[in-house]
């Protein structure tokens, strides 16, 4: 058994713990920010191909006390680097810290892959060289007030990274945080959704692959792949079970509008290209003038929230509108809205019956419920 950190966006840790869990993972203990856990291997591959949640999967490769930064340099000089990868690869050493005493980030980051590449040297008469935009390799370090934890990234590029969305509009919605919120919703294959301000389609292409039993890291690689201890034959099952358990493209009662033309052709680009189109019925429309595309379902959307004032003042204009159109056209509906604007829910004069704290990005938002049931939401 190998120690691991899974990382998530802030709020989405109990589904983490849910999607390790699933993986196979042991003693799982989550923290603000993510979830320790131990496992074998395997289940390190199964938790990367499954979880639509985990930002990354770190393996933790040491852990020691610090006073000084050379105290952090030893530590990293003793940890036998060239067992897990080669001096031809490349490299890339990220730092976070939480209540460091030291001053300088960057010069710690310096020194840990000052003490890597002194490591290879004495080992192999060579060092890895530096690759800040596609390592093959990341190695991460994590400083406490009084701990240096070191890990190496066994996912590679962010986990939210499916593969599939190459068409963005502004302000696209992480895909771990949408899954987030479609678990959080109580949403299931079967049950009619809408994201009627779908933008590049995030909500849309995370409720196909859902419905389609599709594992979210089936079309990518992983930075486990790049390491001397990686199981071909072990991975190559994996993900096969996963490919063979994925069903055929078909209508999922998945629908998506947007008021913009311009976000309705990227969705629809993205969905083709992942061959979800078939899942999903998408379509230009306002969301102050659509209809229900069913007579109950899931309503999951992430409107604007402005950052300028004179956004806001336009927001400010729409709420109310929104809300009056939630109680029209969508009684039997729960509405999900995801949103940075605590004003929402009063302007548009609809109580949530619940608010979850989430984070997209650096950007602190709620998910506000509103149950649509006739005459029960009025203040």
């Amino acid at each position: 058994m190998e120690n691991f950190f899974a990382s998530c966006p802030r709020g989405l840790e109990p589904l983490l713990v849910e999607d390790l869990s699933a993986a196979g993972v042991a003693h799982a203990k989550q923290i603000p920010g993510g979830v320790h856990f131990s496992a074998d291997w395997p289940a390190c591959y199964s938790a990367n191909l499954h979880s639509r949640i985990a930002t990354r999967i770190l393996w933790q490769v040491s852990r020691g006390p610090y006073l000084k930064e050379d105290d952090i340099y030893r530590q990293a000089l003793a940890v036998p680097w060239p067992t897990w990868f080669d001096a031809g690869q490349t490299i890339r050493v990220d730092i976070t810290a939480l209540k460091c005493p030291l001053r300088s980030l960057e010069f710690i980051t310096l020194r840990i892959k000052d003490a890597l590449c002194d490591r290879f040297r004495a080992d192999v008469g060579k060092r890895p060289s530096v690759d800040t935009r596609e390592p093959e390799v990341r190695i991460h370090g994590f400083l406490s007030a009084s701990e240096c934890t070191l890990y190496i990234d066994t996912s590679g590029a962010p986990l939210y990274q499916r593969g599939l969305r190459q068409k963005t509009v502004e302000a696209p919605l992480k895909e771990n945080v949408a899954a987030g919120i479609l678990r959080f919703s109580g949403w299931q294959p079967g049950i009619p959704l809408l994201d009627p301000m779908c933008g590049s389609g995030t909500f849309l292409l995370e409720a196909a692959q859902m419905a389609l039993n599709i594992a979210p890291g089936a079309g990518r690689d992983f930075g486990f792949q790049r390491l001397k201890n990686f199981r071909l034959l072990e991975w190559k099952r994996l993900l096969d079970t996963a490919m063979d358990a994925e069903k055929p493209a078909a209508s999922a009662q998945i629908y998506g509008s947007d008021i913009s033309p311009v976000a309705v052709r990227a969705a629809l680009a993205n969905l083709d290209r992942a061959g979800l189109l078939p899942a999903v019925t998408l379509r230009s429309g306002d969301l102050l003038e659509i209809d229900a595309p069913a007579v109950a379902g899931i309503l999951v959307t992430n409107p604007p929230y402005g950052e300028r004032l004179s956004e806001q003042d336009e927001l400010a204009d729409l709420y109310p509108h929104l809300g009056s159109a939630l109680k029209r056209k969508f009684a039997g509906w729960n509405c999900y809205l995801l949103s940075a604007d605590m004003r929402m829910p009063k302007l548009m004069r609809l109580t949530p019956s619940k608010k979850t704290p989430l984070y997209n990005g650096a950007l602190e938002c709620r998910l506000f419920e509103f149950k649509m049931v006739a005459g029960s939401n009025r203040r």
